[in-house]
Order: structure tokens, then sequence, then C-alpha cells
């Protein structure tokens, strides 16, 4: 399976279109998944307030080692299948996440495996909670519309290599 999805690192303008609309004063739990060589993530942690933690999922080998190289007291990197979401948080003490980033190249992905991320990721957010994601393409819209049925509002983020389509999904219920 492939795990990356360019080989350009995100641009500073996705990253900041990506995490525009999060209030970080009050997002206590962040998780990203498939945050690569940390573009977005470095950007995560300048914005998180002091007591706010950010769990990063990563199952490549190359970007995993990179990711650990960045020391940070409030970042936690797992080299674990961001499938395994809930029970990953669960096992770090939380419930819940009030935030998900996501760069996963969801459409190189199998379906199975990507239903579960979306279900997992769905499931691990807290009332209010946002799933944010960017893809290349406007294919991965109604897959997500099947999971966050609440509310999907849609952006496009012409500098960044290629241009990128940015999902914001929220979570209403419970």
């Amino acid at each position: 399976m492939k795990t990356s999805g360019t080989v350009i690192p995100s641009s500073r303008f996705l990253a900041s279109k990506m995490l525009g609309k999060i209030d970080f004063t009050k997002a206590n739990v962040i998780v990203e998944l498939g945050p690569g060589n940390g573009a977005i993530t470095k950007r995560i942690l300048k914005e998180m307030h002091p007591k706010a933690q950010l769990i990063c999922f990563e199952i490549n080998q190359h970007f995993f080692k990179q990711l650990k190289k960045i020391e940070h007291p409030q970042l936690t990197v797992l080299n674990v299948s961001a499938e395994k979401v809930v029970e990953e948080l669960r096992k770090l003490g939380y419930d819940k996440t009030c935030h998900i980033i996501s760069s996963l190249p969801l459409t190189n992905m199998p379906s199975p495996i990507t239903k579960c991320i979306l279900d997992e990721s769905y499931r691990s957010l807290e009332k209010n909670g946002t799933f944010t994601q960017y893809q290349y393409s406007l294919s991965y819209f109604k897959k997500l519309k099947e999971v966050f049925q609440e509310d999907i509002t849609l952006d496009f983020e012409v500098f960044n290599i290629p241009p990128a389509f940015i999902y914001r999904c929220k979570k209403y219920r419970e």
C-alpha cells in the first residue's frame, strides 16, 4: 500500500488553510493522521496552548523517524495505523479528541481501510469536533458524507503542489 500521497511537502498556505478554522485556545487533544515529514505538525505545535496534546499516527518508517526528531513535550508520535485511533487514544488516557487533521492519501488506499479510518475518526471525535482532510480531487466527498452526514464544507488551496481540496467535517452528535 502506498503510504505517501505526494513527493512534495504540504505548503505553508495549505497548512494555514487546514488549521485556520480551529480554535486552538479550546483544543485539548488534537490528532494528526499521516503527518509525513511534519510540515503541518510543526504549525500545529506552534498554535497549541500549553496544556494541549498532539498525537500523530504515521506508519511510514521514514516519516516516523523524522517526526521522532521533533522534540516537543506536547507531541506523541505513534507508528500505528489510523485504523486504531480510538484504541490508541484510550491507551494514552483520552476518551475523545477535539480535532483530527488528516493528510492521509485516502484515494491511494484500499476502500475497507479508508472506511475503517473514517469510522474510527468519527467515533473518536467529541461532540462539535472536526475532521479536516485534504485531497487532490473531489472524489472523496461522497465517502466523507457517508460518515460525516451533518456538515461538510469544502475549500481549495491553489498555492500547493499540487493544488488541494480541503474537506472540513463536523460532528454534531455524540
